[in-house]
């Protein structure tokens, strides 16, 4: 099977998706901010060298980039590992037909190198190399730095996969690699190692001497082979036959029957939670998001920037009800089609997910009770931030679950995971987080920090009292999407 056919899959797999036409929108949002990047890198390149004449004159623009790389490599690998996937095509058809794992191996591979986080960088490097050539810089020298770049770029992409692989199967496991990158950065900034300079030498090295190239394309060809030996022993279409054995715990959920006839929903997704392997996780950020306001109540810089509370105050007591609720229902997306032929009443399902969220905000605002220690007008904020949670996003981010058409693995890891996010997940967060830092911040600016805790406060009550309307529209938004719904979770892709 030649380059060709390959090509000619991918194009029919991904227009005959049957999300193309649902996530056209996303599609072209995506375009836009692709098309902006360029712009922008654009600009960077052809301004970055007579912007460093001007500041440095006496200083060479090149050494100066140069000793800026290793902040463009940490940042490029975060950003990778965060972001990039490797673009592994549905393969299991293949393995059945008289075609060379190799092949496939290397199609996979070499489309990784076409990727877009690749391409990017080259559209400031380039124009900065042609700014230098018109400087009188020697063009076999500048054409060798364009190069050792491009070669760094397709190292890190192929280090990134190397990375992903590792990690994939721990809990967290975008924490080692934060480490890594942040004690590097700690080694360099406090001066114990200088990578700075170490980069920035090996660099300068290659661009006087242009044979040291083939240090760079050597480690290149070092990680395409490693990548290409871990992707070629797993792929064998008994693969993802192989049963895993795990240990069942049973957990005691009695207390759950304080909430009625919706204990039972709760029940099932309190175990989904401890279960599966995507929403676990998704419980350990809940860490991260109540350490949030200690990126923002100790600097000064928004000691008078009391609006900022309200937003933080948002985000701490109501991170589960976010990172959980935008993707109710997709959570039970596996077992949809069963759930829905069940004698089961749409009210008391979405009501345990209601629940489940209104309580963990609870539980959230308790949690950061400690913040009174930098001032009670934060504890005021967070109170006023939790009931405006139960009362409004609670019900802003059901309401948008109706429309989740996208399926979920529940045993990947949920954190920097987007499988299962569509346009859906992205404009959520307007009425989420924007609505309400806009409401607290105006209130906040026309009379004073205290009416506009009360505001939000208010508004949250409002929503309360009003709940079982809400959710009598909610309920009847879920009835009529409920088939779109079930025909989307059926599908493979």
């Amino acid at each position: 099977m030649t380059l060709k056919h390959f090509l000619n899959l991918e194009w029919k797999q991904y227009f005959r998706s049957s999300y193309w036409q649902k996530s056209m929108a996303l599609n072209i949002l995506l375009v836009f901010f692709a098309l902006y990047f360029v712009v922008m890198f654009l600009a960077l390149g052809v301004a970055l060298y007579p912007l460093l004449k001007d500041q440095f004159p006496d200083q060479d623009p090149l050494i100066i980039v140069n000793s800026y790389l290793f902040y463009w490599i940490i940042a490029d690998v975060l950003m990778r590992f965060f972001f990039q996937k490797l673009p592994v095509m549905s393969v299991k058809p293949l393995l059945t037909l008289p075609v060379k794992r190799s092949k496939v191996v290397n199609y996979v591979l070499g489309k990784s190198a076409l990727s877009f986080f690749n391409f990017l960088p080259m559209f400031a490097i380039i124009p900065f190399g042609v700014m230098l050539l018109i400087n009188d810089y020697p063009t076999v020298s500048v054409l060798v730095w364009i190069l050792t770049l491009l070669c760094i770029t397709l190292i890190i992409n192929f280090l990134n996969f190397i990375l992903e692989s590792f990690s994939s199967e721990t809990e967290l496991s975008f924490l080692p690699v934060i480490v890594l990158a942040g004690g590097l950065f700690a080694l360099n900034y406090f001066n114990i190692i200088s990578f700075t300079d170490l980069v920035s030498s090996g660099i300068n090295g290659i661009y006087n001497n242009p044979l040291l190239i083939g240090i760079p394309i050597l480690v290149l060809i070092g990680l395409y082979i490693m990548n290409f030996k871990m992707l070629r022993q797993k792929l064998f279409l008994d693969s993802s036959l192989k049963s895993n054995v795990k240990e069942v715990n049973s957990s005691n959920l009695e207390w759950t029957r304080k909430f009625g006839d919706s204990a039972p929903f709760m029940q099932l997704d309190l175990r989904l939670i401890w279960r599966n392997k995507r929403p676990r996780s998704s419980v350990f950020i809940l860490v991260i998001g109540l350490l949030y306001g200690l990126f923002f109540y100790p600097n000064p810089i928004y000691a008078d920037k009391p609006f900022m509370y309200g937003f933080v105050g948002i985000f701490v007591t109501g991170i589960f009800l976010i990172n959980f609720g935008q993707f109710v229902p997709a959570w039970d997306s596996g077992y949809y089609k069963m759930l829905m032929s069940q004698n089961i009443q749409y009210k008391q399902y979405l009501k345990s997910k209601f629940n489940l969220m209104a309580f963990s905000v609870v539980v959230m605002f308790v949690l950061s009770i400690p913040y009174v220690y930098f001032g009670w007008n934060i504890l005021l904020a967070h109170l006023a931030a939790a009931i405006y949670n139960i009362g409004i996003n609670t019900h802003v981010i059901l309401w948008g679950g109706s429309f989740n058409r996208k399926k979920i693995d529940l045993n990947q890891r949920a954190a920097f995971n987007y499988q299962g996010t569509g346009a859906v997940q992205w404009l959520i967060g307007i009425p989420l987080m924007v609505v309400p830092l806009a409401i607290f911040g105006v209130v906040s600016w026309l009379a004073n920090f205290e009416m506009a805790c009360l505001a939000l406060a208010l508004i949250g009550v409002v929503g309360i009292v009003f709940h079982q309307k809400l959710m009598k529209t909610i309920v009847g938004k879920y009835l009529a999407s409920k088939y779109k719904m079930i025909d989307a979770f059926s599908q493979d892709s």
